[in-house]
């Protein structure tokens, strides 16, 4: 059989059509943040949500990655989410700009840990 080249490696060709399905049905109003995630770690035992992971990963990266995809397959199941598009031009990249879907604040990361410990 004879191997050909794409311009992804695999796991980022299984791992960001599913965040960008995450945020899709988030644009749909489908489910919220929260439920989506936890519907993923619960229901399908993942550690972490898609969408607090695209927050880890940077949401400027996962849309680059999108991007690359979707330009090298000309297929629109790559088509990266409007919601994602912008949220990268509003500044929101996840973690390292402070918000994502999640807030990663100062003041959210201290009232997260008081309220684990209430």
């Amino acid at each position: 059989m004879k191997s050909t080249i794409i311009p992804v490696f695999v796991a980022n060709r299984i791992l960001m059509p599913m965040i960008n399905e995450a945020i899709e049905t988030l644009y749909n109003k489908v489910a919220g943040v929260y439920e989506i995630d936890t519907v993923m770690k619960l229901g399908m035992g993942h550690p972490m949500g898609p969408l607090q992971l695209a927050d880890f990963i940077g949401l400027d990266v996962c849309l680059a990655i999108l991007n690359v995809m979707y330009d090298g397959f000309k297929n629109p199941k790559y088509a990266p989410c409007p919601l994602l598009v912008n949220m990268v031009r509003a500044g929101k990249l996840g973690v390292k700009s402070g918000e994502g879907f999640y807030d990663y604040s100062e003041s959210k990361k201290a009232e997260k840990i008081s309220k684990q410990f209430s």
